[in-house]
């Protein structure tokens, strides 16, 4: 099979398959990965996997989208410059939070940047004088930690990638799955209590509901102001945080408060569940937890779920070989991801072309 990474002809595969490689070394093209996120920029210029210079912004979000481009484009140019005798980048791609046309590279809806239908791959190519691609960011994260990080070595892989939401993709006989319509991996929005509470898609009982950053302070002040005590507000105070986030968890976890300790092992119980109807419906190999919370708290906060999960797996047999493990890149996952993408489909492009 072709490799991902590597220069060569396009494998003849659905439109819906992104083949993915797990092989390195060897010199290769420099590209930039992009990891566009609701509150941070990251880009770094990556090398098979291989991170060779980075930078970072604040996403401007009150400027509008030709702002937000403006300044991928100015960390791209930092990428250039900090790369000197190094190399030179051959291209761009941006891991985007929301649904994401691929092929148009136009991203259709993203309501944590308040866009709608923005020629991202278009107008940023017009800035820096480079192709670019755009894909989602939970699949350019699952391709980083499928071809240099946990998921490495393995043909199927499922990520949830935990943060503000629950986000998830699969990888399946190596083939990034898209499914029919482009909307597969959804994980975060099966549902797991019937009539449960509230997600911010609308529907109730989604894992998201109960188990992302978002979810879990919005239950932790439920119980608050029904009388249960929580250092959690002290320390976002203290932190001058108007969200909760990974490290005001951890903090909170560290110091054993009753009232965190409760609602992340609800938590995890939600999550062990998602990975238990997972194993039973695809069978992977491997599931890889991403996001902030596994990047901070990584064994701590997956073991768990490892332990519960496997308690709902139908097929016993051979069931030790399935690994449920933290990612490895941490937060270089979209950034690595999204150069990898890069690399693929860039080179296929040139492959055609030539």
């Amino acid at each position: 099979m072709d490799s991902f990474l590597d220069q060569g002809k396009l494998p003849d595969r659905t439109p819906n398959m992104i083949p993915i490689t797990q092989s390195s070394g060897g010199s290769a093209p420099i590209y930039a990965g992009i990891d566009l996120g609701g509150t941070s920029i990251h880009a770094a210029a990556v090398q098979v996997g291989r991170i060779l210079a980075e930078a970072g912004s604040k996403t401007p979000l009150d400027a509008g989208p030709d702002q937000v481009v403006a300044r991928i484009a100015g960390l791209v140019e930092e990428l250039r410059e900090s790369l000197e005798t190094l190399g030179t980048l051959e291209g761009v791609c941006v891991g985007a939070p929301g649904a994401v046309d691929t092929e148009a590279g136009v991203v259709r809806n993203a309501p944590n940047l308040g866009w709608s239908n923005v020629p991202l791959a278009r107008d940023l190519s017009a800035l820096v004088n480079l192709p670019v691609v755009v894909d989602n960011d939970v699949n350019v994260g699952a391709i980083g930690e499928y071809a240099h990080g946990a998921g490495r070595g393995s043909r199927h892989m499922a990520a949830v990638f935990v943060g503000t939401g629950v986000g998830g993709a699969l990888i399946v006989e190596g083939d990034l799955h898209r499914g029919f319509r482009g909307a597969a991996g959804e994980f975060g929005h099966m549902v797991v209590v019937p009539d449960g509470r509230e997600c911010g898609c609308g529907r109730r009982g989604c894992v998201e509901a109960y188990a992302s950053k978002t979810a879990m302070e919005a239950i932790l002040r439920d119980r608050a102001i029904q009388g249960q005590a929580s250092c959690v507000f002290e320390i976002m105070a203290t932190r001058e945080k108007a969200r909760i986030s990974s490290s005001v968890i951890e903090a909170a976890l560290m110091e054993e408060d009753p009232l965190m300790l409760e609602v992340m092992a609800e938590a995890q119980g939600h999550l062990a569940t998602l990975v238990a109807n997972l194993v039973n419906a695809i069978d992977p190999e491997v599931v890889v937890f991403g996001g902030g919370l596994a990047a901070r708290l990584g064994d701590t906060f997956v073991e768990p779920i490892d332990r519960l999960a496997r308690e709902g797996f139908l097929q016993q047999d051979g069931a030790g070989r399935i690994r449920i493990v933290p990612g490895t890149l941490g937060d270089h996952a979209g950034t690595v991801g999204a150069a990898a993408v890069a690399a693929r489909r860039l080179s296929a492009d040139q492959a055609r072309q030539g």
